[in-house]
């Protein structure tokens, strides 16, 4: 009979070294929900963050569809910050429709000086008159600092960053480009002979190609698929726009979501002025698609106006251009999840166009009263000045 000592520790066997799996914390650009820690990647837009149901991102394995009206590309807006955030994450992004030389128009990373200046600038202006406007104002700024995460001095933290701060008068520098883009054309080049036999859809070999790149990637490679202006007369042809062709797309591209849920993800954008929501084939494509936004440019003429240069007036760049309605956000009403707050609040949505922020999303309110008497009574001093 053999007698071991009481509270002594029982040795076991030497412990074989475990090899570290790569979580999705450790992958460039991805990291979990605070809500239910699901992997999710940044849009680019730190306010677009902001409205994703709780999740602070757009969560894997899941689609965007933003829907615009009218002759405005604020939409195209979202996409090249989405692009731009995962070129320099590291990411693999797949482009539909576009050209090469897209490439050259995505934003380049602000510098920490220019958005130092404007958080600044944004953050001495007060409002005159009426608390509860301030209250507003500062409520917004809260949720745009806990939702956007910038390394403003180099080296001061470790940590990677999940959302880059760009800057539409500034282009996107090949040093830092991490990822990879790949452009997919979505009409035949013109020829002047008939074709021996039918093309195939741009749809499926899109679709075809995808497949393979994801099956023959490194499993903690993400991959952002952008398809901009989708069915747009000048993009696709006669035969693309069929219905049957569309949503064959959509159930093939959802199918590649759900697939591949830890490592895909889309933004799809689509003129409601060709398309109406009334169509049968717009209700079906917001039915594919886990999130549906819709943009409402305000007919107005900051519009109209040149896009935001170096030396605009930040004044001027946070003027309301537009109206957001959310119809649906992803995860929310599918696998469960989500902030019911965040969701209650998506009536009111208003967006505005800005040099160093880019789309800024925020509560819609209308301005203090008198402010615009003032403004136009300064504007006829000046006027009546001139001779």
């Amino acid at each position: 009979m053999s007698f071991r000592k009481r509270n002594a520790v029982i040795s076991t066997s030497a412990a074989t070294p475990t090899v570290g799996k790569l979580t999705n914390a450790q992958i460039p650009g991805v990291r979990p929900s605070p809500y239910d820690s699901r992997p999710t990647i940044s849009t680019g837009t730190p306010s677009l963050d902001s409205l994703m149901a709780g999740h602070a991102g757009l969560p894997l394995g899941t689609s965007l569809l933003v829907q615009e009206h009218g002759t405005t590309d604020f939409a195209g807006i979202l996409v090249k910050y989405y692009a731009a955030e995962g070129l320099v994450q590291g990411h693999q992004v797949h482009v539909l429709g576009l050209h090469e030389g897209w490439k050259n128009e995505l934003p380049g990373i602000a510098t920490p000086s220019s958005s130092r200046k404007d958080t600044t600038a944004s953050s001495g202006d007060k409002m005159k008159i009426a608390w509860r406007y301030e209250t507003l104002g500062a409520a917004s700024a809260s949720r745009e600092r806990n939702t956007t995460v910038h390394q403003s001095v180099a080296g001061a933290s470790s940590a990677p960053i999940f959302c880059y701060p760009f800057d539409l008068s500034k282009k996107l520098s090949s040093g830092d480009v991490k990822g990879q883009i790949k452009f997919h054309p979505s009409m035949s080049s013109p020829s002047f002979k008939p074709p021996a036999k039918a093309l195939q859809s741009p749809f499926k070999l899109f679709i075809k190609d995808l497949r393979l790149k994801l099956a023959n990637s490194a499993p903690d490679l993400v991959h952002r698929v952008i398809v901009p202006g989708l069915l747009l007369p000048t993009a696709y042809s006669g035969s693309s726009c069929r219905p049957e062709e569309v949503l064959q797309f959509m159930h093939a591209l959802r199918a590649l979501l759900r697939e591949y849920a830890a490592r895909l993800t889309a933004l799809i954008t689509l003129p409601v002025t060709l398309y109406p929501r009334s169509t049968g084939l717009t209700r079906w494509m917001e039915i594919l698609s886990d999130g549906v936004l819709e943009l409402i440019p305000l007919q107005s003429n900051a519009i109209h106006a040149p896009p935001p240069t170096s030396k605009s007036d930040p004044k001027s760049e946070e003027q309301t251009q537009g109206l957001l309605k959310v119809h649906s956000l992803p995860v929310f009403h599918e696998k469960g999840g989500g902030s019911s707050e965040s969701y209650a609040s998506r009536e009111d949505q208003a967006f505005s166009l800005s040099r160093s922020k880019g789309l800024v999303i925020r509560p819609f309110s209308l301005p203090p009263v008198g402010e615009e008497e003032e403004e136009k009574k300064k504007q006829d001093a000046g006027k009546s000045m001139d001779f």
